[in-house]
């Protein structure tokens, strides 16, 4: 599933920007097979944190997915040219992502994931405790 488009770049970054950290020899072109890769990485980013609690691929793409998505692309476009600016951005996308994987951020129009078939509550029993603190504290050195 695609998080963010092209345009969506564009429309954040500029297209000067965008051109710059495509084509770093002129600067003056958007290279948009640089574009895609960008995009796809940041796509598999958000599909790996996601796929732990959500059913994809999503039926429609939340506003705050689009952000994440492209700011991460955005870092994965700079590379060692990275700002610090983006780099906030990545580390902030990355904690949102992180957030949306625990369950402390929900997406309101996504299908969670079912429980699995079968699954049942795992059963412990143990044996009564033979050691306890009242046996271990005779064997204490005498203060």
């Amino acid at each position: 599933m695609t998080y963010a488009t092209q345009q969506d770049l564009v429309d954040r970054f500029g297209s000067q920007e965008l051109a710059q950290l495509t084509d770093p020899t002129a600067g003056v072109t958007i290279n948009v097979v640089t574009v895609a890769r960008a995009l796809a990485d940041a796509d598999a980013d958000i599909d790996t944190r996601l796929a732990v609690r959500y059913s994809l691929p999503l039926g429609s793409v939340p506003a705050v997915l689009v952000r994440v998505a492209a700011d991460l692309a955005r870092y994965y476009l700079a590379d060692l040219r990275a700002t610090e600016q983006v780099r906030n951005r990545y580390k902030e996308a990355v904690a949102v992502l992180d957030k949306i994987g625990s369950g402390a951020i929900a997406l309101p129009t996504a299908a969670l994931l079912a429980p699995a078939a079968g699954a049942q509550a795992v059963a412990v029993r143990a044996p009564a405790q033979q050691f306890g603190s009242a046996l271990l504290d005779r064997f204490a050195p005498p203060q």
